[in-house]
């Protein structure tokens, strides 16, 4: 051996004693965790397969920016033990751009090419397109948008947002907090995402004893002029606006209209992503008293012991250092709470394979919700019980900020008024029967 610039002799032994004594004091300080991990474990791949691009991509790429924060601190933690071994979770993501035709070509490549073991979506338009491939090959999927689910999508799940069900609770603590306010109006776009939602605005308003002034504005998902679309949503003067489930790229100029033809009355929408935009471009008096259902997750409300999201502070502060706290959005976390779950099951199941971590899921009929402890559902309106339900939060803007006021539960809602939802869905086509 050669003598070091000290002049000591290092033998092998001595060399690979010195490297592991280092190399676990550098893992210690969380230095060398993630690589050696990496190098010790099993990979299992994820399919991330939703819009990254186009009018859609709002609830498509932040969740992938999500899932790759969940990634990072999953395996540098050791990954996830399955079986008696460690897996690391590698995402491979497919931009489908909000096409059928695009998600079928991408799941066939997730399943075919990439050995995928689970494949997320955001749903909607894209699921017909992969539906008749996920029966065939047995593929585990979940969707956002549990109105995709029927009798026939075994494995399919919802298991975070259960879209539009939980839009319910933000028209019911509007009631609850503004009983002064009895007209509303409604207008979305007229697809598979704005169509369901419209049906379930109807019946939340018409539990609450909230009149409609109009039938519902449906306008073509190409329109990119709105100010003909809020002129005649004001033309009743009705005290609350309803957004539906619009997409970012429709909410954002619809309000700058209704600020610009002076509406002082109340705003309720499923979703404000990238809100401080909003602000900017509107004013915080403007915003105020805006209701929507998702919230950013700096939130102290998130530290409330029934909230399973783990570390929701912390995966906030992250997201915000990597991509910037104005591009935090609905799916920022969702996305990544499916993972939660999914690596929970897989755990439980012994398996990484698609049958054994469902049955795993679904075992005892409960599951861990982000919000909540929450039941397995949805036969009676979508044919399966494949849907988590639960808590669901409700978010209003303060002084420029989004702040939850309340959980409120969805099953209580439904308990009371499931009939009348069913209604709403049928009058509009949208009962699993009828699509």
């Amino acid at each position: 051996m050669k003598k070091s610039g000290s002049g000591r002799d290092f033998s092998r032994r001595q060399i690979l004693q010195s490297t592991s004594a280092m190399a676990a004091t550098m893992a210690a300080a969380g230095i060398l965790a993630p690589r050696m991990a990496l190098a010790a474990n099993k990979t299992v791949k994820i399919g991330f397969l939703a819009p990254l691009t186009g009018d859609v991509a709002a609830w498509g790429k932040p969740g992938l920016d999500g899932c790759l924060i969940w990634a990072d601190w999953v395996n540098a933690a050791g990954g996830i033990k399955v079986g008696g071994e460690s897996y690391n979770v590698e995402f491979v993501s497919y931009d489908n751009e909000y096409d059928a035709g695009k998600a079928r070509a991408g799941a066939t490549k997730l399943i075919k090419e990439d050995g995928v073991k689970f494949i997320m979506m955001l749903g909607g338009d894209t699921w017909p397109g992969v539906e008749e491939i996920a029966a065939r090959e047995g593929m585990l999927f979940s969707t956002l948008l549990p109105s995709d689910l029927s009798p026939e999508t075994k494995t399919l799940i919802a298991p975070c947002e259960v879209h539009p069900v939980y839009n319910v609770t933000g028209v019911q603590w509007l009631a609850e907090q503004k009983p002064n306010l009895k007209t509303a109006v409604i207008c979305a776009q007229d697809d598979a995402l704005g169509l369901p939602s419209v049906a379930t605005y109807l019946a939340a308003f018409e539990a609450a004893g909230i009149k409609m002034v109009d039938e519902p504005l449906m306008f073509d998902p190409a329109t990119t002029d709105f100010a003909p679309v809020v002129t005649k949503m004001l033309a009743k003067n009705p005290d609350i606006i309803s957004l539906d489930t619009c997409y970012a790229d429709y909410v954002h100029p619809i309000c700058e209209q209704l600020h610009q033809q002076g509406f002082k009355g109340q705003i309720i929408s499923c979703t404000a992503d990238f809100y401080p935009k909003m602000v900017e471009k509107t004013s915080k008096e403007f915003m105020e008293g805006f209701i929507f259902q998702f919230p950013d997750f700096d939130d102290p409300a998130l530290n409330d012991k029934r909230v399973n999201f783990k570390r929701p502070n912390d995966f906030y502060a992250e997201y915000a250092k990597r991509y910037g706290e104005s591009e935090w959005g609905a799916v920022s976390w969702e996305y990544a709470s499916i993972m939660d779950l999914w690596s929970e099951a897989a755990a439980k199941a012994g398996s990484v394979e698609p049958g054994a971590v469902l049955t795993a899921m679904k075992a005892g009929g409960k599951g861990k919700h982000a919000f909540g402890d929450a039941d397995w559902w949805g036969t009676d309106l979508f044919g399966i019980d494949n849907a988590l339900v639960g808590l669901w939060p409700v978010v209003v803007i303060e002084n420029g900020k989004a702040v939850i006021k309340e959980y409120k539960s969805i099953p209580e809602w439904m308990a009371k008024h499931q009939k009348l939802l069913i209604k709403h869905m049928e009058a509009l086509g949208q009962m699993h029967y009828q699509r």
